[in-house]
């Protein structure tokens, strides 16, 4: 895992109670002190599901370091072994304002994560590993500039060490540089070397295909809820043009998209996909949710990105890695924070055994649901 790291420091805040007035005091509860970004959430999520990892993230070498490479080991003593420390730099954090049943706000600092750049993530790291799995380029400015020339050499150099590459975003700031970056030039920069891409609705339509972003958005309400079939295909098809293998899309209470590529993309997917059968090839998939108690959104994308990643190394096919996903990604808003709520994959297996409800999320019109699988597919003839 490598990317974006930083210190989450979560207050408990009752949602009746949520709102700012100028010059007024609002008291909460005790404040939880998580590991954040996609480095921690989706590392340590797999960490916990049971698969070995490495975590490479920068850390500055003042007292937040010192909290969050604590939070880090805690898992395991090696888990923070390859960690950067920036000395003279400022770790990064976030406030993250998150009452519940309702949508989340975030403070953030970058910190030393401006500094990030390919040379932290060593060849040793890499040549030792199945998989890399990269997250949030928007807040790695290094990884961004010069139309993401950092982000596309480090994927070109684990492909060519035989290394299963995956990608996620995050939203740009919209106010900060990197809303002004070329995103459609620093993914197909990117993405021929990127094996896996798993990004959320809204980031990926806000960087692609804005004008589709604008006219869902004016919609209201949550913006995947006006995703449709035909704004999926079209941009997964996009992403599987600039030379991903496979695309999936995150969507919040609907499920998981997910597209793939035809065999021939598939020769130089990396060691994680050991020879990949045909159910690999040319599929779109549509996976709902689980039904859960929402205690905090914090971190579920990652850890859907985790649950389809540990179902991969484990061998599984695409639906089996789609299930897995939304089951871990389901686990994770439990808890307020992004990793209390993970269980490990023996028990995230025998809950799905007992018959976990699903959400009641139809693709719509031209889809079937495969009951077996708990998957939709499009339907044929």
């Amino acid at each position: 895992m490598a990317g974006h790291i930083c210190l989450d420091i979560i207050p408990q805040i009752r949602a009746d109670d949520f709102q700012f007035v100028p010059g007024g005091l609002l008291e909460t509860g005790p404040a939880i002190l998580a590991t954040g970004g996609a480095v921690a959430n989706t590392g340590l999520a797999l960490h916990k599901l049971g698969a070995p990892v490495r975590l490479v993230g920068k850390i500055g070498d003042d007292v937040l370091g010192d909290v969050l490479r604590k939070l880090v080991s805690g898992g395991a003593p090696d888990l923070a072994a390859n960690m950067v420390v920036a000395h003279g730099e400022h770790t990064s954090y976030s406030v993250i304002l998150s009452p519940g049943g309702r949508d989340r706000m975030f403070l953030h600092c970058p910190g030393c994560n401006a500094t990030f750049q390919a040379a932290d993530v060593s060849d040793d790291v890499l040549a030792s590993s199945r998989l890399l799995h990269f997250g949030y380029p928007p807040l790695l400015p290094r990884m961004y500039a010069d139309q993401g020339a950092e982000l596309s050499a480090l994927m070109r150099r684990a492909k060519s060490l035989g290394v299963t590459t995956s990608l996620d975003l995050s939203m740009p700031d919209p106010n900060g540089p990197s809303s002004a970056a070329d995103w459609p030039a620093i993914l197909e920069a990117a993405l021929p070397h990127v094996d896996l891409f798993l990004p959320s609705a809204e980031e990926i339509f806000w960087m692609l295909d804005r004008a589709a972003y604008e006219r869902i958005s004016s919609l209201g309400g949550e913006f995947t809820a006006h995703v449709g079939a035909s704004d999926l295909r079209r941009i997964s098809r996009l992403l599987l043009d600039m030379g991903s293998a496979v695309a999936g899309v995150k969507l919040g209470e609907r499920g998981l998209y997910l597209r793939t590529a035809s065999p021939d993309r598939f020769g130089a997917a990396g060691r994680a996909f050991v020879n990949p059968a045909a159910s690999w090839f040319d599929r779109e998939l549509w996976s709902p949710c689980f039904d859960v108690q929402v205690v905090g959104a914090t971190g579920a994308g990652d850890a859907t990105i985790a649950g389809f990643l540990m179902a991969l190394l484990r061998g599984n096919d695409p639906a089996e890695c789609l299930v897995a996903a939304c089951a871990v990604g389901a686990c994770s808003v439990e808890a307020v924070d992004a990793f209390s709520g993970i269980r490990s994959w023996s028990e995230t297996s025998a809950r799905l055994s007992r018959g976990w409800k699903r959400s009641s999320t139809h693709p719509g019109d031209g889809w079937r649901l495969d009951e077996t699988r708990g998957v939709f597919e499009p339907q044929t003839g």
